[in-house]
């Protein structure tokens, strides 16, 4: 299996390429402003299309659209490659009466969540698929609802299924002595429900069932007939961790579906207020694993320092978490450049604390123990998985849409270096956190260095069609997709967030590790739920 495109494979060389394949099967179209193309392919060739893409070009997938039009089902399946490989979007339609379409999981795994959600929210039926079923919807909705359906009313209130009384959970194992441990749904602090059924003979942990959504909020849905700007605040707000990254991804969406490209101050602050979160969240993350292993004192010095970045955050930017920045054409508020330089001092003395911390956890043994060689995920389960962030780059898998597929400013004039681990230890996705953490302050001081002047905001005109946006979030790659009717509302908002990719991944780190490894695993994945159960 390819790990990146073909040496020398561009892609404009895709259409004349697949044409030789299919002869002429496929239908092909180019954008080459937005370096995409697009091929129109019928569900016989689905599979055998996605395949050639994904295992022959190194193309990674990124989401799966679907959406229900008046007389067609039309599902979108959007891939991206590396540097100058361009993104590839293969478009299948099927009359609205035949919701069955084959399915890619049995061909790429990383498609696999991304089909059983598409088959609850809409009813679809994926040919070929090994489980579908019990995944978004729990067993309190009723039969036959599927509420990405534009026939489904989202103001009439749904009684809930009564739950069978003989329901028990799924289990895997059938060895004598096999029990299932339950981690969840209900945990303590601040984290969301989840639920993990561990599966054991004895104090390995051999089979790792995840489930979530217990709080689906139904994003997307709620989106649908919204303003821009009413949709903008629900894309900022359902994961608070990555609030402006997830705002840029959407506003980027929308001003390329207008063909409007924000200023360049704004899009240099915006490179400043995103590599700012990054530091942010990374020192949250490394908090997470610090109290994980009950290392009390780091734990401690590193929540200190999350929280001076808040402090720091809000006192400059007016907001904590960085929400009522982004907005479609720019920023809604300028910042001087002694706030941007105010900013990038106190992150330089954040980062030298930050370092001391690091050299004290290198040589604290009873901490390494726990995480060196514990929750290894290889470089071909990662790539199977489509897993993305800091947690690929620890199995050697160092794409980054900052790089890959650049947008904004970062399109090469400020210069940083994506970390890479080969172990896919707990211990490599660690040392990615810091690394990416030190390379978020360098290219802090390279904006605040070259600050261009004049506005932060163009005014757009909102057109019918649909556009991508998207964005290396703290967790990794997130994509927004969003069409608009002629009166500028939303008709199909779609989000694939960096964590619902991880979290399927999560199984592989965790499986074939004890019990008390459970825990410290989680923490050095550095997920949230709720940017999951969106």
């Amino acid at each position: 299996m390819s790990l990146a495109p073909t040496n020398g494979f561009r892609w404009l060389d895709l259409p004349k390429a697949v044409a030789g394949l299919w002869q002429g099967r496929i239908e092909s179209s180019v954008d080459e402003s937005k370096s995409t193309v697009s091929f129109e392919c019928p569900p016989k060739h689905l599979q055998e299309l996605c395949t050639y893409l994904f295992s022959t070009e190194g193309y990674s997938f990124a989401t799966l659209v679907a959406e229900d039009e008046t007389f067609e089902w039309v599902l979108r399946y959007i891939f991206y490659g590396g540097p100058g490989a361009g993104q590839v979007h293969v478009i299948c339609r099927s009359p609205l009466s035949e919701p069955c379409i084959p399915s890619i999981s049995p061909q790429i795994h990383a498609a696999d969540w991304q089909e059983r959600e598409a088959e609850d929210l809409f009813g679809l039926v994926f040919e070929g698929h090994p489980r579908l079923g019990d995944f978004v919807l729990h067993e309190e909705w009723p039969d036959g609802v599927n509420p990405m359906r534009k026939s489904f009313d989202a103001t009439r209130p749904y009684a809930h299924r009564e739950r069978d009384p003989k329901w028990q959970p799924e289990s895997i194992l059938e060895a004598r002595g096999a029990f299932m441990m339950p981690i969840g749904p209900v945990f303590s602090d601040h984290a969301e429900s989840a639920h993990f059924l561990l599966e054991t003979v004895g104090e390995d942990v051999l089979r790792s069932i995840p489930r979530f959504f217990y709080k689906y909020r139904g994003v997307e849905k709620i989106a649908e007939g919204k303003k821009v700007d009413d949709a903008l605040l629900l894309a900022e707000r359902f994961s608070g961790t990555s609030a402006f990254a997830h705002s840029m991804a959407f506003c980027q969406a929308v001003e390329s579906l207008c063909g409007t490209e924000a200023p360049a101050r704004a899009k240099a602050l915006r490179v400043l207020l995103a590599e700012l979160e990054r530091f942010r969240h990374h020192v949250a993350a490394i908090a997470g694993i610090c109290s994980s292993t009950a290392l009390a004192v780091a734990a401690s010095s590193a929540g200190i320092l999350e929280e001076e970045t808040l402090r720091l955050t809000g006192r400059f930017l007016g907001h904590r978490y960085l929400f009522g920045l982004n907005t479609p054409g720019g920023l809604m508020t300028d910042f001087t450049d002694e706030q941007c330089r105010e900013v990038n001092q106190g992150l330089w003395r954040l980062l030298e604390n930050l370092r001391t911390l690091q050299d004290m956890l290198r040589f604290t043994s009873s901490f390494l123990d726990r995480l060196e060689e514990v929750g290894m995920v290889s470089q071909e389960k990662a790539r199977s998985y489509g897993l993305v962030g800091p947690v690929a780059r620890a199995s050697g898998i160092s794409r980054d849409l900052r790089i890959s597929q650049p947008y904004g400013h970062y399109d090469g004039r400020f210069k940083f270096h994506v970390p890479r681990e080969e172990e896919g230890d707990g211990y490599a996705r660690l040392r990615i956190l810091f690394s990416e953490a030190e390379q978020s302050v360098n290219l802090v001081n390279q904006v605040v260095s070259s600050l261009p002047p004049g506005p932060v905001r163009v005014p757009l005109s909102f057109s019918a069609g649909s556009a991508l946006g998207w964005i290396e979030a703290p967790r990794g790659a997130a994509f927004h997709w969003i069409r608009l009717g002629p009166d500028g509302r939303v008709l199909r908002y779609r989000v694939m967030t960096p964590s619902f990719v991880n979290w399927h991944g999560f199984h592989l780190a965790a499986e074939d590790f004890a019990f008390q490894d459970f825990p410290i695993i989680m923490a050095t994945f550095g997920l949230s739920n709720a940017e999951c159960d969106r």
